[in-house]
Order: structure tokens, then sequence, then C-alpha cells
């Protein structure tokens, strides 16, 4: 008997979880992330918590698996490892967050990007299930993705940065965008808090028929046709708060056909078929699965 313990650490919130396997989720807990010296200790708190509720019945912790918000370091031969290296959110630049739980629960600790927690979740029970090569993306607070290939989370150098790609400005475009890095990224024209200052209010708060989501989807399909031309991705997921506004879906379809303009000549594509740009079967469970399946990796390692 032994538990997996799991981290989703996004920006907003973190989701701490136990389970018996990676579908099974005995404990969860949610609570906003703040400054790392009072997020840390509380997830620490529910996992000792959770088992000692759980070990009688299901065993005690025996790995952990982290998905955590970046930029991070996921080059597990470097004495940073684990860290939250350049992040925009304040407070958490240079946070050694896996050597946190190394430390204090004394179990193996599995660490990857947040999104390549979700696109794993995703290729286990969602909807990169059976496919070899998908990327999952999230459009949300940020722009994030994980790419898997030969069913395995892609790394380099660090890690990829989908979401900070430049982007070709629309025509009388004069915004500049969110990303305090770069003007024209991803990011900083497609997520939630490029929304908010382009419009003046929030995304989920204008009306489905409103401009703003034909910019959007302009926006995004550029950013995915660099993905499908460099990829070649069997199944692009896209997931996120933005992402909750459906009605996006078929405009980004149709507008990365026209972008594309015939040159890749497959059915996905020229049919604008709804099964290759699709949202998540996991919805809010994708990224807490994939973190199951980190610490479950950590254990054999």
């Amino acid at each position: 008997m032994s538990l997996y313990a799991g981290i989703e650490a996004g920006g907003t919130k973190f989701v701490c979880a136990v389970a018996s396997d990676f579908d099974t989720i005995l404990k969860e807990e949610r609570f906003p992330t703040t400054t790392p010296e009072e997020t840390l200790p509380r997830a620490l708190d529910f996992f000792r918590r959770a088992e000692e509720e759980l070990k009688d019945q299901h065993g005690a912790i025996t790995s952990m698996g982290i998905a955590a918000f970046g930029p991070v370091n996921v080059d597990s031969s470097s004495s940073r490892y684990g860290w939250i290296t350049s992040t925009p959110k304040p407070g958490w630049k240079n946070t050694d967050i896996r050597g946190y739980f190394v430390r204090e629960m004394n179990v193996p600790v599995g660490f990857d990007t947040d999104v390549n927690g979700a696109a794993l979740g995703e290729g286990h029970a969602g909807a990169g299930r059976g496919l070899d090569t998908f990327m999952y993306i999230t459009i949300g607070t940020g722009v994030g993705g994980g790419i898997i290939v030969n069913n395995k989370p892609v790394h380099g150098l660090v890690h990829p940065e989908v979401g900070h790609m430049i982007l070709k400005p629309r025509e009388g475009e004069t915004f500049q965008g969110v990303c305090p890095y770069h003007s024209h990224c991803v990011e900083g024209m497609c997520a939630g808090p490029a929304i908010k200052a382009r419009w003046g209010t929030p995304g989920d708060q204008l009306p489905d028929d409103h401009e703003a989501w034909d910019v959007e989807a302009s926006y995004i399909a550029q950013a995915l046709m660099s993905y499908v031309l460099i990829i070649s991705p069997e199944r692009i997921i896209l997931g996120g708060g933005v992402m909750h506004q459906r009605q996006l879906f078929p405009k980004i379809r149709k507008e990365l056909k026209t972008l594309l303009n015939g040159y890749v000549d497959h059915p996905a594509i020229l049919e604008e078929r709804e099964d290759y740009i699709v949202p998540p079967g996991l919805e809010d469970h994708a990224g807490i699965t994939g973190a199951f399946i980190l610490a479950a990796g950590a254990a054999h390692r």
C-alpha cells in the first residue's frame, strides 16, 4: 500500500492532492498562491494531515510529483533542478520548490512544468489518449504549452516556452501586449490580462459575439500555425480560463486553415475538424493527474 502526493503549482492557485493511483483522488485541497513562505508550508501541512488520516487504510506517501508554473529548471543533473527561475510572479523567482518537499517529506519528488504535467494527464486519460505527439496549451493568466513527442514531454536547453513566440501584429494594431519581456508575444497578446487591458473588461464579462473573440482567435491561430509547422502535432488541446469561451474553437480552426493556405495537406486542417483543435478531456484535473504520473516516475527511478 502506498500513496502518491501531487501538486499542481499554478501562478494563481495551488492544487494539492493525495491519490492511491493516477485516477483515484482520496483528498484534495486548493488555495491561492501567495508567497513561498506561506504557500509551501500550507501545502506541506495538507500532506502531513492527509497521510495521517489515510495511512492505516492506504499506507504512507511514498513519492510526490510537482507540476509547477515557470519558467523552471527541469535539468535533473543541475544543482538548481526543481527551481522556479525567472518567473515574473512576485516573490517566487529562484524558489527551490522541489528541494523544499524533498527535505520536508523525505520522499522522491518528480518535477516538471505545469503544462507538461497537464499534457501528461491528458495523454493518460484525456484528449491526448492514444496519441504519440500532441500539444497541451493553456491560455489563462499566462500562456504556456506542454509538448509530448513519442509519449514523453519535450525538454531541451530549458523547456519549451510556446507562450513567448513573437506574433505579427494585425493591420492597424496599436496594442503592444502586456508581457514585461516581449512586445506582441503570444502571452502578451492572448492571455486573460491582455484581454482585460485591451478591452477594459475581463473576458468572462464580454458577450460571445464581441469583436474581442475574432481578435483573440486570429492571434491564437497565428501561434498554432507555427506549432503545426514545427511540431506537427496529431492534436492540439487548448485549455485555461480564456478557452472556456467555447465560441473561440470554430473561429480558431477557420483562421488556422486560412493562414496555412493549403500548405498542410491534411483533412484535420482542410476540413476544420473538431477533433484536431479541442478542449481538454480532463478539464481542471489534467494538471494534478500529471503530477501523480510524475510521482510514479520518481518512485521507480
